[in-house]
């Protein structure tokens, strides 16, 4: 059972909102790996911190990006998940893009995501989402995603 020690503050309101969150790259396409598999771990951290949100567990397998994300009430949901697609997006861009007009990397996440609050069976969604990149790790033989 959580305590009020584990809740955060802000001016005039004590909180501890998590979420799993889970989108996908457009078309299922298996992008996420590689070099732009390690450069997203930290840029989704670095976006986090700017909506004052921490990833508490993350994962990126095989088509899909898995995180527990911690987002103070002040921010909705939509918000912050918008703001980590659409910013990671340019990013990818800039760094893999090079000088190629057509480079697809702003369009790299498909609409849409799928959420669910956590609560206090953080323990039990941390073990799913690690259990998710064993098993991508079992069918793939790819290097692991966490971030």
């Amino acid at each position: 059972m959580n305590t009020t020690s584990s809740y955060e503050s802000l001016a005039h309101s004590k909180w501890d909102c998590k979420y799993h969150i889970v989108f996908i790259p457009k078309g299922r396409k298996k992008v996420l790996y590689g070099k732009i598999r390690k450069f997203l771990g930290p840029v989704f951290h670095e976006l986090a911190a700017q909506r004052n949100s921490t990833i508490i567990e993350g994962h990126m397998v095989q088509d899909h990006v898995h995180m527990l994300i911690k987002i103070p009430p002040k921010y909705s949901v939509a918000e912050v998940v918008g703001y980590l697609k659409g910013k990671s997006a340019i990013a990818v861009a800039r760094q893999f893009g090079g000088r190629q007009k057509n480079f697809n990397g702003e369009r790299l996440w498909a609409r849409g995501y799928a959420v669910s609050t956590v609560g206090f069976e953080e323990s039990q969604v941390k073990a799913y989402i690690k259990q998710q990149e064993q098993l991508d790790h079992q069918e793939n033989g790819e290097e692991q995603g966490s971030f």
